[in-house]
């Protein structure tokens, strides 16, 4: 597959941001991506110009533009899987109080593409469109369990287990006993593996050839959701994600 340069160098620009680094000088996009500073300054004045990327006018810095935002909205606004699942976050959010979340796979991470607020429980960290963890996420697990097992080796290949909090799975083995046993009971658990203080539960919403589409989590902090809550949140997933005729029964 030929590959144009120019374009592939804009898109690792765009890829050096995230929630933790926000703005960047010349100087360091230059040498993060091995670049002279003239073709860097080209490509971010080419990126400019489209709002892909701005410039702070006090300091010189960069920053992802809102042309991303507005493309990004679009991307997520027309996903049908969205759609069809919003009325089910809405009533499970009423009905539990918590924060509940709606993930796809993409590459080695989730993605969040909807989130429902909860009156009992405001989740500040999560956001639409923040990549996820495979092995460190409620929702992360469930999409990686529900693959065809060549897929699931695929994924696991050469994995980075970045170890967040104590209780984080850092190991291929561990993963894998985590990922058998989601497969058996139908459901995954995040148990402050990425969040301290919070856990969360994930099931699968699948299709007819039993694929999965995306993943439904509920999330809780422990200070306020006992383990009989959690139990009771649980069956709640239940009512229209784990089997494949019910996620039929309400549209997804």
């Amino acid at each position: 597959m030929p590959i144009i340069q120019s374009v592939e160098r804009a898109l690792r620009i765009l890829d050096l941001f995230d929630e933790h680094t926000t703005e960047l000088k010349i100087t360091e996009i230059s040498e993060k991506i091995s670049l002279h500073k003239s073709t860097v300054h080209s490509l971010l004045k080419t990126l400019q110009k489209y709002s892909y990327i701005d410039q702070n006018p006090e300091d010189g810095k960069y920053k992802l533009g809102l042309k991303l935002a507005e493309r990004g909205n679009f991307v997520i606004s027309n996903m049908d899987i969205r759609k069809a699942a919003r009325k089910y976050l809405l009533d499970l959010s009423a009905k539990t109080g918590q924060t509940v979340h709606l993930g796809i796979l993409d590459g080695l991470e989730g993605v969040y593409i909807d989130k429902v607020e909860g009156e009992q429980s405001i989740i500040r960290y999560s956001r639409i469109g923040r990549r996820l963890p495979l092995h460190s996420t409620a929702i992360g697990k469930v999409l990686l369990a529900n693959q065809k097992q060549d897929e699931i080796d695929r994924l696991i290949l050469d994995y980075q287990y970045q170890n967040v909090t104590p209780n984080t799975i850092t190991n291929e083995a561990v993963f894998r006993e985590e990922i058998e046993k989601i497969q058996q009971q139908g459901f995954a658990l995040d148990n402050q593996e990425n969040e301290q203080g919070v856990r969360c539960v994930a099931v699968p919403i699948l299709k007819g050839d039993n694929k999965v589409l995306a993943a439904i989590s509920i999330s809780t902090l422990v200070s306020r959701v006992s383990d009989d809550e959690l139990a009771v949140f649980i069956d709640s997933l239940d009512l229209g994600c784990r089997q494949q005729a019910d996620c039929q029964k309400y549209g997804f």
